[in-house]
């Protein structure tokens, strides 16, 4: 009798967590999971340049041809760079400001509410400040390099990607420091005393103390920026719109003159998923080869 009363509170118990857990499961299947599946299957379909003709069905193929084109490899490479471009230097960026506005000064406070305030910042905002900023006849940045009246650092191939991502850099950072002075605020003074008492210099107490115990917010600040980065596109479209000749055209950026510029909409749910995949990948591989590394404060 026992164990079938226990056996009958175990399924009563289940069904009670599935039911808790179906409101979310129901706003995943109509906000994540149908729109993913509607997307593998629109890739199948080759989209005509014309708005009247039907979609024709492809298969596969489809898949195979436009995840080897020049334009997606472009895309890709772009999209790279400008997560090289922000994450890292946005991690050692919030790191830094965090460690100096730690610091037991007077109207340190000041300096902690400038440093967080770009959290308040949109991306709209963020951009036409940098747009204004950078313009070729009355920017700021372009008259103290010389280019005033000349071609604008948005307009130069060059400069445009490290453009934009010093405008997603300023824009990020806010809540990059806010991560870690949250961080650094709950590493115990005893362990650094421990080690000042030691003899350790300042640099090696950083290093082999607060750094360590930094490891799992910027582990987190490092997943969160690198999906991020690959998604941002409100700068791209207010800066550069892709250009100049497609040097910032981004994935993100790719899939949505596929869509709504170009009306392919195969073509951008091809995109789409190539996308959704290049993301559970990268942070799988993160969670399975630097989690590893990160320092918890417990014995493994």
């Amino acid at each position: 009798m026992i164990p079938d009363r226990n056996r009958s509170r175990k399924w009563r118990e289940a069904l009670l967590g599935y039911l808790w857990v179906l409101p979310a499961l129901g706003v995943f299947a109509v906000f994540v999971f149908y729109p993913l599946g509607k997307a593998v299957w629109l890739g199948l379909y080759r989209t005509p340049p014309f708005p009247n003709l039907a979609s024709k069905y492809v298969g596969a193929s489809q898949y195979g041809s436009v995840l080897s084109s020049a334009p997606f490899l472009h895309s890709l490479e772009r999209t790279v760079l400008f997560v090289i471009f922000t994450v890292p230097a946005g991690i050692v960026l919030g790191i830094a400001l965090a460690a100096l506005a730690n610091q037991r000064l007077a109207g340190i406070r000041v300096f902690r509410t400038v440093f967080s305030s770009t959290v308040a910042t949109s991306t709209a905002v963020a951009s036409v400040i940098f747009f204004t900023l950078l313009d070729p006849q009355v920017g700021l940045f372009s008259y103290w390099l010389g280019k005033r009246g000349g071609t604008g650092i948005l307009q130069n191939p060059t400069l445009a990607l490290p453009a934009v991502s010093v405008v997603t850099l300023w824009q990020n950072i806010g809540f990059t420091f806010i991560l870690m002075s949250a961080a650094l605020q709950s590493i115990p003074d005893e362990l650094l005393d421990a080690a000042r008492i030691d003899g350790a210099a300042s640099w090696f107490r950083f290093r082999s103390v607060t750094l360590p115990l930094l490891s799992p917010t910027v582990f987190f600040a490092g997943v969160v920026g690198i999906i991020g980065s690959f998604q941002a596109f409100g700068q791209i479209d207010l800066l550069t719109q892709g250009g100049p000749n497609n040097h910032t055209l981004v994935l993100i950026y790719y899939i949505y003159q596929a869509a709504f510029t170009n009306n392919n909409y195969g073509l951008a749910a091809v995109l789409s998923v190539a996308l959704f995949l290049i993301l559970l990948i990268l942070t799988l591989g993160q969670f399975w080869f630097l989690e590893r590394r990160v320092f918890y404060g417990r014995e493994s």
